[in-house]
């Protein structure tokens, strides 16, 4: 018998990294996940590493940018399960250039919808199900970047995940009494595809430092395991060693500028 036995997951962003390995947490509990994202072959692989390990997942395409996707798959969870219990808002992406002077319109809309409005429109479209059920739970992946703005994770990027932050902290206060939980957390740098989008990818040095996808997957797994009368908030995770980000700095201030 798993804690989550008979529950329904959604998992953004769960064909690779922290989405990924969240979604193996949740189906070794019980939870019947379903894992989204925006291409079908990672997606068949997480799925199929979950069955063969008898759990229970199914593989659902969306693109959280589009204005469409978001609400289908959350309709299309609900008309298939019945309910959400479990909503993890992990997808998202950063932009290469970084710089406030460099940085093109595109950029800021790509990094937005992803990382903010498509986790509005998901979160909007499970909150009826999950309050006619009694309740539910609803972890957003931010980052520190959110709260302490800069060069490592971008203007739009920080702009993006502080946006969710204050996002996560009114659904809580909104909608605590109908039973809904909704915690954010903010990583620091975690050892994920991601990172090959920043202007001087980490190379194994660096890398070597991080915090893994399985990491935040655990502090996750604490939020929506923990009996419903008790909420986690906010976490913040950070490496414990603090590596040298100078080079990084002096190549995203130039990234997308005159001399780049």
């Amino acid at each position: 018998m798993g804690v989550l036995d008979g529950q329904v997951a959604i998992v953004t962003g769960g064909g690779s990294g922290i989405g990924r390995e969240t979604a193996k947490m949740l189906a070794a509990e019980g939870a019947n996940v379903v894992v989204s994202g925006r291409r079908q072959g990672p997606l068949d692989e997480t799925v199929a590493e979950i069955t063969s390990a008898g759990g229970k997942a199914l593989a659902r395409r969306a693109d959280m940018e589009t204005e469409t996707d978001p609400v289908a798959l959350a309709e299309w969870t609900v008309k298939t399960f019945g309910r959400v219990d479990i909503l993890i808002n992990n997808a998202g992406h950063s932009s290469t250039i970084r710089a406030i002077l460099w940085l093109r319109k595109q950029d800021w809309d790509s990094v937005l919808a992803a990382n903010l409005t498509g986790v509005y429109l998901i979160t909007q479209a499970v909150l009826p199900n999950m309050i006619e059920h009694g309740g539910g739970t609803i972890v957003t992946v931010s980052s520190v970047a959110g709260i302490r703005p800069g060069l490592i994770g971008g203007v739009p990027y920080s702009a993006a995940k502080a946006g969710v932050r204050n996002l996560m902290s009114h659904i809580h206060s909104e909608h605590r009494d109908k039973g809904i939980r909704a915690t954010t957390i903010l990583p620091a740098e975690v050892d994920t595809p991601i990172l090959d989008r920043r202007p001087l990818p980490p190379n194994e040095k660096a890398r070597a430092t991080m915090m893994q996808p399985d990491d935040v997957a655990r502090a996750i797994m604490l939020c929506v395991t923990l009996p419903p009368r008790t909420v986690i908030e906010e976490i913040v995770m950070v490496p414990t060693i603090q590596r040298d980000m100078s080079e990084d700095l002096r190549v995203a201030s130039a990234m997308g500028g005159p001399r780049s």
